[in-house]
């Protein structure tokens, strides 16, 4: 059942809170196991949470809807450990603004959800709390940083996540695990109360089955936070309200590079054949030359790097040795990038923000491939994309830098198969334009059922 299935269900009383929070316990604690997505369930607390919706009028959109969050998300009196042995104590005194806003929503938290280490990597398989597996394949990644909320999602163990991606760490997992995932524009949705990586990319986002189920929850996160001065003042859209308006007159621009060279071809195929959709929805599809964006995969590294160094800096200081070698790795890398690094990334990310404004001039919505393959196997460093051979991390920097460094709301929205692992089709839009990302995923996904498929795991 989709997240706004769900919510419908609750609202008509057909089903109530506490049936909703028990029956996702009780899928979490049967199927939980051979997947990892979770690094702690808020059993008890949930179930309470849900009783007293039960007797309370009706508090909003998600009233007794259960849903869960990275464990970079602070839920007050839960652990917020980041997948790390360095905050694998640590309990938050307040609830992010993000969960407090579900809460006011009528969502109930029942737990914390895998993650790659200090939401830096793309794979979700900690040394410490173990990998995320893949519900279409277990011995396969989820893709990361939001690994957890990716299976947590495609398995059914609650109907709604949230994530968080810096450098594609929604798109990824949510491609990967043949799920809907939304990074929202930079600004659009609070980041106080999570644990940093780059401040110039964070954000928030939901990872769920559908388009709709992801405005839902965006709906309920979305807004400007007095005390987050990384949030803009802007308006936010009824972004459920505006999913029937179609894709009719769209201009939607393929980029053409991201279909050729380091991609495999029947991902190709399958992206091709979901903008065949689109046009015969009566969007405007043609491929542009948007040569430029190259230059977001440095660019990108230039910012975050630093910044994410400078975020560890007393963990660098003091506990070195407590992190995964693949993470100390690349903040010791942005420790020692010099001073000028990060003020010629950010010098480059102004002229290239100026080159997509009058690209967007023209189209609005970008398209291109999500990812260029398929999940790995776990343990798989390099992967196969297309007539060559790379390192899965600079395979999937193409796909996700441009969104990221544009700071540009995009989607993975499923779109087929290979081999039996899911496809995802990436669809960016103008700066605070989420409403017109979502409505084309959701137009799509009204005449496809590729988000509707389930992977082989027990119902």
């Amino acid at each position: 059942m989709t997240l706004a299935a769900l919510a419908r269900r609750l609202r008509e009383r057909e089903l109530s809170p506490v049936e909703a929070v028990t029956e996702a316990l009780e899928r979490i604690e049967r199927l939980d196991p051979a997947l990892n997505a979770f690094l702690s369930v808020r059993a008890e607390e949930a179930l309470a949470e849900a009783a007293g919706l039960g007797g309370a009028g009706w508090r909003g959109p998600l009233h007794g809807v259960p849903v869960a969050v990275k464990d970079v998300i602070d839920v007050a009196g839960a652990r917020t450990t980041a997948a790390s042995r360095i905050l694998a104590d640590s309990v938050a005194e307040h609830d992010a603004t993000v969960v407090a806003r579900l809460r006011r929503a009528g969502a109930v938290v029942v737990g914390k959800l895998n993650t790659h280490e200090f939401a830096f990597g793309a794979t979700t398989t900690s040394p410490h709390f173990g990998p995320a597996r893949n519900p279409w394949d277990r011995e396969r990644i989820c893709g990361g940083s939001s690994g957890g909320s990716g299976a947590a999602a495609a398995a059914r163990l609650v109907p709604g996540t949230l994530g968080t991606d810096t450098a594609g760490s929604v798109r990824i997992p949510a491609c990967l695990c043949g799920v809907t995932g939304l990074r929202p524009s930079i600004g659009r949705v609070p980041n106080r109360g999570v644990v940093p990586v780059s401040w110039t990319f964070d954000t928030v986002g939901p990872i769920a089955r559908s388009a709709e189920d992801c405005a839902l929850l965006l709906d309920a996160i979305a807004g400007h936070d007095h005390a987050d001065p990384s949030t803009l003042p802007a308006p936010v859209p009824d972004y459920v309200g505006g999913l029937s308006s179609g894709v009719a007159g769209l201009r939607i621009g393929v980029v053409s590079h991201l279909l050729e060279g380091a991609v495999d071809p029947r991902v190709v195929a399958a992206v091709e054949a979901a903008l065949g959709e689109l046009a015969a929805l009566g969007a405007r599809v043609e491929r542009v030359d948007a040569g430029f964006l190259r230059e977001t995969e440095v660019v990108t590294q230039l910012v975050m790097l630093p910044e994410a160094a400078d975020a560890h800096l007393p963990w660098l200081r003091t506990r070195l040795a407590d992190y995964g070698a693949d993470v100390r790795a690349r903040l010791l890398a942005g420790l020692l990038l010099p001073a000028t690094a990060l003020v010629t990334g950010q010098r480059a990310r102004r002229r290239i923000l100026g080159e997509a404004r009058r690209l967007f001039e023209q189209h609005d919505l970008l398209a291109a491939p999500a990812m260029p393959v398929t999940a790995p196997r776990i343990g798989e460093e390099v992967v196969s994309a297309g007539a060559e051979r790379l390192p899965y991390r600079l395979a999937l920097m193409p796909f996700n830098s441009p969104w990221t460094c544009l700071g540009l709301p995009a989607a993975s929205v499923p779109c087929g198969f290979v081999d039996g692992l899911p496809v995802g089709l990436a669809l960016a839009g103008r700066r605070l334009a989420e409403e017109t990302v979502l409505r084309a995923a959701h137009a799509f996904q009204q005449v496809t059922d590729w988000h509707e498929l389930r992977p082989p795991v027990p119902v």
